[in-house]
């Protein structure tokens, strides 16, 4: 009887799933398998947020497949070693896995089909993590593309893949023990952010359905509003693979203000072509400048911990804090503050962010604030984001600032993005710092000097 192994690991679905759908119609038996990496719960991505969306994820797919009439088996150490070991308990001739890009699942790949080389089982390789994979598209003479825009236009042009339906049935009857998904606290230490969303595929199907029935149409214009919050919050779900991107895609083209929703996952896809070309991304600058970063401790520790004063920033950053996620035009602002007001070096705001999001995603991270670093993709290098225009622009009414900087939640209207300017005794009365940032001497150190403000 053919049986086969389905390596799940960034794609914690089961709709429109190539690796399980294969395996599902070229074997009597699927064995669906889980490893918790040893490497990654002893690294840098092991933080309480991430890993308790995680064991949502787990949770949610486990109860898909059992409806299915199969099961999520669950291992820990080795994902190679877990792996063959699965495969010679069940006496799987193959191995079916979506492919990931980031240089440490690469290394993993290759290590699994060494190992399935070695043993004689098959290995079939998948794509699911993107719309357009990786190396799909390149510019003529290069390995991949440096700037968006012509990128986009290319990604645009190339059909995605068709639309796969969700097995009706998982057979499995494998023998072997299932495994338990483990406690949050036996895997990390720390707190949970206190309003992280839950996880898993069916809570991502349930809001993808409402934001394109409620928001899709409106996006374009409105996505940046802060305080209305008209994005999709897909990010956790599309980072953990509990909702495709071609199905997010498929699902909006065609409907009024899918053209700006979709750019997004475009932008998406641009930066895992970026990390699959340079995986130092993390890391090193993509575009080197000459950057002199600042020592400033007290500077980052504020920063951190939305107090530095400027309102729109402290909220941005109290958001992460509390919900595990922060919105699109915030991360920006912050972002901009601390490489190009603070001058402290992004690879800092990088691992910050790091610990504290739900959608932490090597690829989008790091290329996001390489881009806003000006080490990036961005062709505006010098580009910087201003926050107390930003905070007029996006939060008119200071509505998102008053939600998450509770100090200021008494200041009606505008005035709140620039508490500095109250009366004295207001000013007083306020359990809020100052601005530390003279806003009007911006460091001529910056490299190309002139910061072009937006």
């Amino acid at each position: 009887m053919s049986t086969a192994v389905v390596l799940f690991n960034r794609d914690l679905r089961v709709h429109d799933h190539p690796a399980l759908r294969g395996a599902v119609e070229a074997s009597e038996l699927v064995v669906p398998l889980f490893v918790l990496d040893d490497d990654i719960l002893q690294s840098d991505y092991a933080r309480p947020n991430r890993l308790a969306f995680l064991l949502d994820c787990l949770r949610d797919l486990r109860a898909a497949l059992r409806e299915r009439g199969g099961d999520l088996f669950v291992r820990s150490g080795d994902v190679v070693a877990e792996t063959m070991a699965v495969v010679r308990g069940a006496g799987a001739q193959a191995v079916w896995v979506s492919e990931d890009y980031s240089s440490y699942a690469r290394l993993r790949q290759r290590r699994l089909e060494e190992a399935c080389s070695r043993d004689g089982i098959e290995l079939e390789m998948r794509p699911g993590a993107t719309v357009i994979e990786p190396g799909a598209i390149v510019p003529i003479g290069g390995d991949h593309f440096k700037v968006f825009t012509p990128y986009s236009r290319k990604w645009s042009a190339l059909p995605p893949r068709p639309l796969l339906r969700a097995p009706r049935r998982v057979p499995e009857d494998s023998g072997l023990t299932r495994g338990r998904l483990p406690a949050l606290s036996s895997l990390v230490a720390g707190t949970v952010s206190p309003e992280l969303s839950t996880g898993g595929e069916s809570e991502a199907r349930k809001r993808l359905g409402r934001w394109l029935r409620s928001s899709l149409e409106g996006y374009g214009d409105r996505h940046d509003d802060l305080a209305g919050d008209k994005t999709s919050r897909l990010s956790p779900y599309l980072h953990f693979g509990c909702i495709s991107p071609v199905e997010a895609v498929a699902r909006a083209a065609g409907k009024p203000g899918a053209g700006p929703f979709i750019r997004q996952l475009c932008w998406r896809d641009f930066h895992h072509q970026v990390l699959a070309a340079a995986p130092t991304l993390p890391r090193a600058d993509y575009r080197p400048r000459g950057h002199r970063w600042s020592d400033d401790p007290q500077g980052l520790q504020a920063w951190k911990e939305g107090r530095t004063g400027v309102p729109i920033v402290d909220a941005g950053m109290r958001q992460l804090a509390r919900e595990g996620f922060m919105h699109n035009r915030a991360r920006l602002v912050t972002a901009s503050f601390l490489t190009k007001d603070l001058y402290i070096d992004w690879r800092l705001g990088a691992a910050h962010f790091w610990d504290l999001l739900a959608d932490g995603d090597i690829a989008n991270n790091a290329g996001n604030w390489q881009w806003v670093a000006g080490t990036g993709n961005d062709t505006r290098p010098n580009r910087m984001f201003n926050p107390i225009r930003q905070a007029h622009r996006f939060d008119p009414a200071g509505d998102y600032v008053r939600r998450y900087v509770s100090e200021l939640s008494g200041i009606r209207g505008a005035a709140v993005h620039e508490p500095w300017k109250l009366p004295e005794d207001k000013r007083a009365a306020l359990d809020y710092p100052g601005a530390f940032v003279d806003r009007g001497a911006l460091r001529s150190s910056f490299p190309g000097g002139h910061l072009g403000q937006d």
